[in-house]
Parts: structure tokens; sequence; C-alpha cells
């Protein structure tokens, strides 16, 4: 016969043999903390930019993981070097962590990509871009915006 007691936030089940199972405990511990490092590293690498940036104001421990690990911002800056290889290529040359790396060019990437892409083709004023949308942009990348809004 099972009994089921509540002793200060612990799970206990009493047995005949008096064996206990402290459940409670281990509900509350998260994964980071179980799994190895290694193992939470990808788990963290199947989230998508903004979900890592707020799986790591979760809590100190996985912000250790996540702050402390640059494969985890390689891939996402990776994206970023597609747009502006030579802004990436430049700063990884320089020794920046992917993560620097990644936070340097990941607005320029954001704006070449729409520029690219044709978003503000049909804008005839600097009034009508909207707000939060621009960045500086080096002569060369203003270059393959004029380029590419040519061929259209």
């Amino acid at each position: 016969m099972q009994n089921v007691y509540k002793r200060s936030h612990t799970l206990i089940l009493g047995q005949e043999g008096g064996s206990t199972i402290h459940g409670h405990d281990q509900l509350k511990q998260n994964f980071v903390e179980t799994l190895p490092t290694e193992m939470s590293v990808r788990i963290f690498s199947e989230l998508d930019l903004r979900s890592l940036c707020r799986a790591s104001l979760t809590c100190k421990h996985w912000n250790g993981i996540i702050e402390g690990n640059d494969f985890l911002w390689r891939n996402h800056c990776l994206t970023v070097h597609a747009i502006c290889r030579r802004d990436v290529d430049g700063d990884r040359q320089n020794g920046y962590s992917w993560k620097v790396t990644l936070l340097r060019n990941y607005r320029k990437g954001c704006v070449k990509r729409r520029w690219l892409k044709g978003r503000y083709s049909n804008i005839h004023s600097a009034d009508e871009i909207p707000p939060n949308h621009m960045c500086p942009l080096d002569t060369d990348t203003w270059g393959e915006i004029l380029e590419a809004e040519l061929e259209r």
C-alpha cells in the first residue's frame, strides 16, 4: 500500500520497505541543470535568434551556457554572412567572436536584405521608409543595392 505525504515541498512516496522518491524536487529542475552542457547546447542550437536571446534571459545558468558558447551564435551569424560577407569576414579576421560579429552586422544585414528583395523599390522619399529600418551602409553595399534596383 502506498501513502503520499508532503513534507517541506517534497513529495515522498512511502512504501512498506520504507523507500522514498523525491519527485517534486526533480520536477522543478530544468533540463539545463540535468543534461550535460553539450546536450543543452544542442537544444539551444535549434532556436531562432529571437528565441535564443530570450532564452538567455531566463536564468543565470541558461545565460552562462548561451552567452559563453560561440557555436550557438555562429549559425545565426552565417545567415548575416550571406548578405554582408565582407563585413562579417572583416570582423572575424579582427578577432571578434561570432556573437559580437552578429551584433555588429545583424541590423545592416536585415536592411540590406530588404533593399535587395525590393521592399523599398517604390519609395519616393525618405519619409516613406518605415522607422527603424535604416542604418549606415558602406559605399559597396549601396552599389549592390543600386545594381539590384537597376535590374528591376
